[in-house]
């Protein structure tokens, strides 16, 4: 029989886009397989017995659209009233990420968020986005069974300060530690610093890490520095990737 280490409990989080190109330019949603399967296999026999002396990988999670459905699709277009090419046309192309980054607070970016710098209802624009903020389905039962097996988990996300608003509302640090967050980092997945920053905090191999994440090109940039990665599409199929793997968890 499997033997799990124990690991210490989590604790709550450590640190205190709305950028459309992303999703336009790749199908997060694509039939093909998880480009991991094989980079685990090269580095763990998922067959193989567990023993007393064997780590349990640790778990990074992408936040948006992989644990926390993304309101900037849907619901930010129809509060200013626009359709999505709209808003894509008016907004500053670099004004979210410069927020996710941390290089700009949130007076900046509701001066700089459309092009022309129009004004708008800063406040209402966030509580729209809390309105939308929700678990994908299947997702929060998944953390919750990974959580009951002990494994350690963190978000690895590109977000702003606003991830504060999705823990008021979601609790997620009941299951992962908001530690990688790019408002805090200063730095943005898919780049290269990010993950190897990671790996540096965490002091482990980076195959010892499992990253999930809906975007193809941030699996890719995990991969190439070493990590496992898993491009998520849903909740089931993600709990049939991680059974590939020896991580067999009950959701019921």
């Amino acid at each position: 029989m499997a033997v799990l280490l124990r690991l210490p409990p989590l604790g709550c989080p450590l640190r205190s886009s709305m950028h459309c190109t992303r999703r336009m330019a790749e199908n997060p949603h694509s039939n093909k397989p998880s480009s991991s399967v094989a980079s685990f296999s090269a580095t763990t026999n998922a067959a193989a017995p567990e023993t007393s002396n064997r780590k349990l990988p640790i778990l990074l999670f992408d936040i948006m659209s992989t644990v926390v459905r993304d309101p900037f699709y849907d619901d930010v277009p129809a509060f200013f009233g626009m359709s999505m090419e709209e808003l894509i046309e008016s907004k500053n192309p670099t004004a979210w990420i410069d927020f996710e980054r941390g290089i700009i607070n949130e007076a900046e970016l509701g001066r700089k968020f459309f092009k022309d710098e129009r004004p708008f209802d800063l406040e209402g624009l966030k509580d729209c986005m809390r309105k939308g903020y929700s678990f994908l389905e299947g997702v929060e039962e998944l953390l919750y069974g990974l959580r009951q097996k002990n494994y350690e988990m963190h978000a690895f996300t590109n977000y702003p300060n606003w991830y504060q608003i999705i823990e008021d509302k979601l609790k997620i640090s009941r299951y992962l530690s908001w530690t990688f967050c790019s408002c805090t980092n200063g730095k943005r997945k898919p780049d290269t610093g990010f993950y190897l920053d990671a790996v540096e905090h965490l002091k482990v191999d980076p195959s010892n890490c499992i990253f999930i994440d809906d975007s193809a090109i941030n699996v890719n940039a995990a991969i190439a520095v070493g990590m496992i990665g898993l491009q998520f599409k849903n909740a089931n199929t993600l709990l049939k990737d991680l059974s590939l793997m020896g991580i067999h968890i009950s959701t019921d």
